[in-house]
């Protein structure tokens, strides 16, 4: 399969084919350029993420990325201990907030993995050192999958944890976007920029 970008927006730099699917879209393409893919350390980051990419099942990340900082407000900037205090009236004030997706159930989940977030944290010192410890091992070509061997064993252990909507292809592209590994197509501008900022990244420990 040829896996050379085939997206060229207007500035003439290959993308990953999947940019295509916002053309014209500058937040879209930015968020591809300096943020998928790169590592990431960061708790809150790193749960916001898993949050969003829940969000996400069923729908498109470009819907998910434009309600984002909706999604931000709504859940207290996505500060896991704080979020883990919400209660019915929180999930009664979030299904009224048309700026986000009013889902109940993942709404819920979200409030639900905010508390499991602490218990994790707890035992295994932050969600960066967890997150990480599942990083699989490098690869020269990307893997351009929807679940691979390390999104099934992070998906596993976190719904052995009582985590929801973590399904192993949820967890795949959680760790392609949070940078676990570089998926960005061979000729793909931001490709190297990746693999340079992965060569330097230090791993949570």
């Amino acid at each position: 399969m040829d896996e050379s970008p085939h997206y060229l927006p207007a500035d003439g730099r290959p993308r990953c084919r999947w940019c295509a699917a916002a053309a014209g879209d500058a937040d879209y393409l930015r968020y591809h350029d300096t943020e998928w893919g790169f590592p990431v350390a960061d708790d809150r980051r790193l749960f916001e993420k898993l949050c969003l990419e829940g969000f996400q099942s069923g729908l498109s990340w470009r819907t998910i990325l434009n309600k984002r900082a909706a999604f931000r407000a709504a859940f207290a900037g996505f500060d896991f201990r704080q979020v883990a205090k919400f209660g019915e009236p929180e999930v009664e004030r979030l299904l009224q907030d048309a700026a986000i997706v009013r889902h109940r159930g993942k709404i819920e989940a979200v409030i639900n993995n905010a508390q499991a977030c602490i218990e994790l944290v707890a035992q295994e010192g932050s969600l960066a050192r967890y997150v990480w410890s599942f990083e699989p091992a490098a690869l020269e070509r990307p893997v351009h999958a929807t679940e691979t061997a390390a999104s099934k064993a992070l998906s596993k252990d976190l719904k052995k944890r009582g985590w929801k909507f973590v399904g192993p292809t949820t967890m795949y592209a959680f760790m392609q976007s949070m940078g676990l590994l570089n998926d960005h197509a061979i000729g793909c501008v931001t490709r190297a920029e990746v693999a340079e900022r992965l060569g330097r990244f230090k791993r949570p420990t």
